[in-house]
């Protein structure tokens, strides 16, 4: 069963006011994903996976499987993770050198673009919070072009500044984001509803504990350039 706004992630006390955001920033990415496009599995490890389009449920499997373990896991979530605690420690300086390093992995893949366009949005859209030096220095940087503002580090910042827990963010993108794509999908080449379905819920039951290993001390706090790995 796809989740809904209200099955994504238990509610917690003080969070409400961190929702807003982080689903305003969520939503725009479910636009930038349709805008990436629904990759063309391949079985040729010299090409990208996001190379062409699903024209097939086996397809669309592989694609979503290959984003889960290259994209989500090994990029997004240590982002998030990274920026979240940037900025709650107060290390905008930090936080700068992890936007530098991410353009070196990203910066050639159709995600770069989108990305920087929805999280400068974000970004923009906090800039009342004056108090919040962090976000502020940063919010700077990306104005003048010295940051990028890529969107899985101001989701990250997001919940870092209105004190969301960031286990319940990371299952909220988590599976927000393989909704999105697997919808998309759908949409554009008319796959049976039921087996959409079936296949997002086998990918969202290993969301739990791939959350789990990126918080902290878990294992999958690793370098950006996984991200990027091309193959089948």
């Amino acid at each position: 069963m796809r989740p809904d706004e209200n099955s994504v992630c238990a509610e917690a006390p003080g969070t409400d006011a961190a929702r807003n955001p982080a689903e305003n920033l969520l939503g725009e990415l479910c636009a930038l994903l349709r805008q990436v496009g629904s990759p063309e599995f391949s079985p040729n490890p010299a090409v990208p996976f996001w190379a062409s389009t699903v024209d097939a449920l086996p397809a669309l499997r592989h694609f979503l499987e290959v984003y889960l373990n290259r994209f989500l896991l090994a990029c997004e979530l240590p982002a998030i993770v990274e920026a979240c605690g940037h900025t709650r420690r107060g290390e905008w300086r930090e936080l700068l050198a992890q936007d530098l390093r991410m353009a070196e992995e990203i910066q050639a893949t159709p995600f770069a673009e989108p990305s920087r366009r929805m999280g400068g949005l974000q970004l923009a859209r906090l800039r009342p919070l004056r108090d919040e030096r962090t976000l502020q220095r940063y919010l700077a940087a990306v104005e003048s072009g010295h940051a990028h503002g890529w969107h899985t580090m101001v989701y990250g910042v997001t919940l870092a500044v209105y004190s969301w827990p960031l286990r319940q963010g990371l299952l909220y993108y988590s599976q927000e984001t393989l909704s999105a794509l697997a919808s998309a999908a759908g949409r554009s080449k008319s796959f049976g509803e039921s087996e959409l379905d079936q296949m997002l819920s086998g990918l969202l039951a290993r969301v739990p504990a791939a959350v789990e290993a990126a918080l902290p001390g878990g294992e999958l706090i690793s370098p950006v350039s996984k991200a990027v790995e091309t193959g089948g």
